[in-house]
C-alpha cells in the first residue's frame, strides 16, 4: 500500500464525513475510512510509513499519515477532530498539555524513547565547558524539565527539589559553572549549535539534522527506567475503535522493533 503522506504546512481542514453515493444509502462507519495519524517526520512517521508499506494491508489497516514540523499542532488537529491518532509525544507532555488546554486525551501502551543528548559544534568533552558557558535548552516545560535534569546527572547545576512539578530554569540552585541557559523552541534547538557552547537536543530533532546520537552527544539520557517514552494518543473514548487497535497492533510488532533498532541503531530505542 502506498503512503499517503501531508506535510502539514498550512491549516489542516477538518475531516468531512465519507457518505456512500446515491440516495438513501447509510453513511459509511468509522472502520471504513483511513486511519489519520499525525506525526513528527523522524522517527514517527517513518515508523507509521514502514508499517503502511509493509504490514497494514495484510491487516486491513488504510492509515494515512499527516506530518507535523512542531509539538503544539498535532494535539490541535486530535481534539478538533483533524485527526484519529497523533504519534509524537510522550505521556510527561501529553498530561501539561491536558492540563493547560484542557484536553480530553488518552495514552496508549510506550512504542520508543528517544534519549535527550547535549551537543556541541565546539567541544569533544563536556568536561572542557568553559566558566559562562551558553546553553540551549528546548522551552516547552516538559523537555525543559528532561534537559535541566540532564545537566544536573552531568554535574553542570543542582535543581531545587520541586517535588512532583516539573523544575524550570527558575529552579536552578547552584551552578557552578556560571551557565547562561536560554530557551529554545525544540524544533530550532539544532540551529543554535553555531551560537552557543553546548545544546540539549531531543532525539527526533538531532535525527532530523543529521546528527547521530550515538555517535555524535556528548551525553546521552540513560534508557532504563526511562518515564518518556513516545506513544500513540487518541481521543479519549476512540481506544476501541478497531482501526485504533490494529494500529497499536503493528506499532508494537516484532517487524517494527526490528525496523527500529536496524534503522536508528540506538538514537531511538524500542520500549516494548
Amino acid at each position: 500500500m502506498r503512503s499517503r503522506s501531508t506535510l502539514l504546512l498550512a491549516a489542516t481542514a477538518a475531516t468531512a464525513l465519507l457518505t456512500a453515493c446515491g440516495g438513501g444509502e447509510a453513511e459509511l462507519s468509522a472502520a471504513d475510512e483511513p486511519l489519520r495519524v499525525g506525526a513528527s517526520p523522524v522517527p514517527h512517521a517513518e515508523i507509521l510509513r514502514y508499517i503502511d508499506d509493509n504490514l497494514a494491508a495484510d491487516a486491513g489497516l488504510d492509515l494515512e499519515v499527516v506530518e507535523f514540523t512542531d509539538y503544539v499542532q498535532p494535539n490541535v488537529a486530535l481534539d478538533d477532530g483533524s485527526l484519529d491518532a497523533n504519534f509524537f509525544q510522550t505521556v510527561p507532555y501529553l498530561e501539561e498539555q491536558e492540563a493547560s488546554a484542557g484536553y480530553d486525551f488518552t495514552a496508549l501502551e510506550p512504542v520508543h524513547i528517544e534519549p535527550l543528548g547535549i551537543y556541541s559544534n565546539s567541544l569533544t568533552d563536556l568536561a572542557a565547558l568553559p566558566d559562562g558557558a551558553t546553553v540551549a535548552i528546548p522551552n516547552d516545560p516538559t523537555n525543559a524539565a528532561r534537559a535541566l535534569r540532564l545537566l544536573e546527572a552531568n554535574d553542570l547545576i543542582t535543581l531545587a527539589d520541586t517535588g512532583d512539578a516539573a523544575p524550570t530554569s527558575l529552579d536552578i540552585e547552584d551552578n557552578p559553572k556560571d551557565l547562561q541557559v536560554s530557551e529554545v523552541e525544540a524544533a530550532q534547538v539544532p540551529r543554535s549549535l553555531a551560537d552557543v557552547d553546548i545544546a540539549v537536543i531531543n532525539g527526533n530533532y538531532a535525527i532530523e539534522a543529521d546528527l547521530v546520537p550515538a555517535e555524535d552527544a556528548l551525553v546521552l539520557e540513560e534508557a532504563e527506567g526511562n518515564p518518556n517514552a513516545n506513544l500513540v494518543v487518541v481521543r479519549t473514548g476512540d481506544e476501541d475503535d478497531e482501526r485504533i487497535q490494529q494500529l497499536e497492533e503493528l506499532i508494537r510488532s516484532d517487524e517494527v522493533r526490528q525496523f527500529i533498532e536496524d534503522t536508528y541503531e540506538g538514537a531511538v530505542i524500542p520500549a516494548f
